[in-house]
């Protein structure tokens, strides 16, 4: 008998920068796997958003490890925007 999960990923251009997040919240993947990258379990998780349930974590992780090379290609590159942005405002700052 199959599984149904009721927790739906989507992407909303102008909520959280179009990021993929857990629909009907302002909760991004991004945040999640950035925890879980810090060897936050999925309970541990919880403990800093308890607003968030354990059926929620475990779709996000469950859906990371299903595309883990695309979604870390994507952080990446956010990172590289974000690293740009930062030393725009300092030399913006400095002049």
């Amino acid at each position: 008998m199959p599984t149904v999960l009721e927790t739906t990923l989507v992407r909303t251009p102008g909520i959280c920068g179009g990021r993929l997040r857990i629909d009907g919240t302002r909760m991004t993947v991004n945040q999640i796997v950035t925890l879980y990258k810090q060897c936050l379990t999925a309970p541990q998780i919880i403990d800093h958003y308890p607003q968030r349930t354990l059926s929620e974590i475990y779709t996000v992780l469950a859906w990371y490890h299903a595309h883990q090379a695309e979604f870390d290609q994507e952080l990446a590159q956010e990172a590289v925007v974000e690293e740009r942005f930062a030393k725009d405002i300092a030399a913006s700052r400095q002049r």
